[in-house]
């Protein structure tokens, strides 16, 4: 099934004090499904034992509702550390809306928190670096059959004139490792914009590449490459101020991760300095097996910036009050596919469910901030006509699209299951809110909504349901 509305990521809500409520119904008529509301609920990384402490549990439910995609049968999923390192198929679809999400999120707090910060983008690849060696290290993007000629002119067949392997190695393209060139490519474009007024920055998101280190390879003759999707805010800021700046936007970035958090305190920081003596921060999340960084804040000062334009600075001048001062750069750099993998563990609680006569039977839920949460609703139908009934869900599925709601269609579903799998299956794809329709919905207009945080169902006319849904899916911005 295709996710409807996938722009829904820019609406969030968790609901703070104050958010709107659903019309109450006598208790006697209130159901509690699963697990009652305010039952103890714990996070999976505090469940202990070895499922715990290797994440397979997360993992499997993450590749079973398509978060993450895995390998090849028998054993779908891959293991943890491949999709740390990016050597792996990719995201799923509700991952790679997941991720989406988050990178919105990242785009609303770099462009809107400060009044000089501008898009900009920059291609996957480009001509070697100036000044570097001809054949230096790098990852390196070369035509296979170009490759095959330069390996033949090796031997003793080579034709007179024909290039050599460093020379072909030596003009093959750079496959870009960091996004911080391409953006000091447009400081002096930004350096007009505003006027040449410090401080300003640039912001971007993108895909970078890098060798997987050799402890992580399966073949010690062949070197792995791993991508990843990368956040970059290049800070620009006169020399004076730069420290300031460092620790400005290490309260902020801290401050952001942990906003979408169950578990605030799994986010932490640490400095630390360069082989050039650069101070920087890194910030981590605590994974089962150990800490993980997920985004790096350094002080380049303006080496960078002196290699990127040699020779006539006046060009890089900014204005610091009414002095002239070549800027330092505050590179803030995240990895947005770890994060997506940190805040999926950060949201799997495990709960006991009182509904069934398994011993150690527990509901699995992830609980995704409604921000990041990849469907902000399902539409089902239950009983009564069932055409009728799809013609209302379609309605109501075009009307919370256009409002930027993202929706999951399970009433196209045909394959007939019970409420407690659909409450399963929505539970462990993050979705907020499941939507009934059934026979009285044609009646009096009158639906069932599921919260996926409470496990309460609520009766509520259709007509409210849209204003209800945008209300509390944008309210969490606030909080």
């Amino acid at each position: 099934m295709a996710l409807g509305c996938r722009q829904g990521g820019r609406w969030c809500g968790r609901a703070p004090v104050g958010r709107p409520v659903l019309r109450r119904r006598p208790p006697a008529a209130r159901v509690a499904e699963g697990v009652e509301a305010g039952s103890p609920a714990r996070p999976y990384a505090a469940a202990g034992g070895d499922g715990a402490a290797s994440g397979e549990e997360l993992l499997e439910v993450c590749w079973r509702r398509h978060f993450l995609r895995g390998g090849a049968e028998p054993r779908p999923a891959l293991p943890w550390r491949d999709y740390l390192s990016g050597c792996h198929p990719g995201f799923g679809p509700l991952g790679a809306a997941l991720r989406g999400n988050l990178a919105a999120q990242w785009w609303d707090s770099a462009l809107a928190f400060r009044e000089q910060v501008f898009a900009v983008d920059a291609p996957l690849h480009g001509p070697p670096a100036a000044g570097a060696p001809r054949a230096g290290q790098g990852l390196r993007l070369l035509h296979s059959e170009t490759l095959r000629e330069a390996l033949r002119g090796r031997g003793c067949s080579q034709e007179p004139g024909g290039p050599s392997l460093e020379e072909v190695l030596g003009s093959a393209g750079m496959l870009r490792e960091s996004l911080l060139p391409g953006a000091l490519a447009q400081y002096v474009s930004c350096l007009e914009l505003v006027n040449k007024r410090l401080p300003c920055g640039l912001a971007q998101i993108g895909v970078c590449f890098h060798s997987i280190p050799e402890s992580e390879q399966d073949n010690k003759n062949l070197i792995r490459i791993g991508e990843r999707t990368t956040s970059l805010l290049a800070w620009f800021s006169s020399p004076r101020t730069a420290g300031q700046w460092l620790d400005y936007w290490l309260r902020q970035r801290l401050q952001w991760w942990r906003k979408f958090a169950v578990g605030p305190s799994n986010f932490s920081s640490s400095d630390f300095q360069d082989e050039e003596g650069r101070r920087g921060f890194s910030l981590h999340y605590s994974f089962p097996w150990g800490t993980e960084t997920i985004e790096t804040l350094t002080n380049l000062g303006d080496t960078e910036l002196l290699q990127m334009y040699p020779g006539d600075n006046s060009k890089l001048l900014g204005r610091d009050g009414r002095k002239s001062v070549i800027p330092h750069v505050l590179s803030v750099s995240g990895n947005l596919d770890r994060g997506v993998l940190a805040y999926l563990f950060d949201s799997l609680q495990l709960a006991e469910n009182p509904l069934t006569k398994k011993k150690n039977s527990q509901r699995k839920v992830l609980k995704l901030h409604p921000c990041l949460a990849p469907v902000k609703v399902a539409l089902d139908v239950g009983k009564g006509p069932t055409t009728e009934l799809r013609q209302v869900c379609q309605g109501l599925f075009n009307e919370l699209s256009e409002n930027r709601i993202s929706v999951w269609p399970g009433y196209l579903e045909t394959m007939q299951v019970s409420l407690e799998q659909l409450y399963t299956k929505y539970d462990e794809m993050s979705v907020l809110f499941m939507v009934l329709i059934t026979d009285a919905t044609l009646e009096n207009g009158v639906v069932q909504l599921r919260s996926r945080d409470t496990t309460m169902k609520e009766m509520m006319h259709i007509s409210r349901l849209k204003d209800f849904l945008t209300k509390y899916v944008t309210s969490a911005k606030n909080v």
